[in-house]
């Protein structure tokens, strides 16, 4: 049963080809979409022999998914399973078989739950905001709701979609699965965080991020499309 990673990649020229060799090892299929990257990712990437897409301009994660999404589903069609990972190194790919194994067993849409312990100060206090009233809003439990390892079937991302740019697109793609009414699990995953964001950048991001889930939230409750 084919299980495609669909690897969003900007810059990555250092990772590059070790997250595709770990992928390949765990009998995933690499697929790199690599967003108008200036470095040597893209060239690195090709020498690995796996499928690359590329945009001839940065347009960020979201149009990267989309795009990603789109191949797969075109030029794919023995792709049951998909799994997003940050081409960073953020998250062991090897981690991949966890978000796997809940789709095996019926789930929709599988994202990973970070240790609050791993995380840096700044971080885990926006991420308790975010998940706090986003689990207010939409009725729910989640642990996390803003981890980019992510894993869905291929009838999850056939109806999805709406995918939004920036840090809201894990809180975009949530929202998506409630609204289609898709089966979302949860799983624990490790977290290597190599980059702080700047003080003053990372309150324009929680504060971004907080609106975006108020108005998603308040428009969830009052059923409005």
């Amino acid at each position: 049963m084919k299980v495609c990673g669909l690897i969003p990649a900007y810059n990555e020229e250092e990772n590059i080809q070790e997250i595709i060799s770990r992928l390949k090892k765990i009998k995933i299929v690499p697929i790199v979409v690599d967003d108008g990257s200036t470095d040597r990712t893209n060239e690195l990437a090709k020498k690995r022999r796996v499928i690359v897409l590329k945009h001839e301009k940065n347009k960020g994660k979201g149009e990267a998914l989309k795009t990603g999404f789109k191949y797969i589903l075109q030029k794919c069609k023995d792709a049951k399973y998909i799994v997003i990972i940050d081409a960073d190194m953020q998250y062991p790919p090897e981690e991949s078989i966890k978000l796997i194994k809940p789709l095996q067993q019926g789930a929709d849409f599988v994202t990973g739950y970070r240790n609050l312990k791993e995380l840096p100060f700044r971080h885990k206090l926006g991420n308790c905001v975010w998940k706090g009233f986003f689990n207010l809003l939409f009725g729910t439990k989640f642990k996390d709701t803003n981890c980019g390892f992510m894993a869905l079937t291929r009838k999850a991302v056939e109806k999805i979609k709406n995918i939004h740019g920036g840090y809201i697109i894990e809180n975009s793609l949530f929202i998506e699965a409630l609204k289609n009414n898709l089966r979302i699990e949860q799983v624990p995953v490790k977290v290597n965080y190599k980059k702080i964001s700047e003080i003053f950048r990372g309150i324009r991001v929680e504060f971004c991020v907080l609106i975006f889930i108020i108005k998603e939230g308040f428009k969830y409750r009052l059923g409005i499309k």
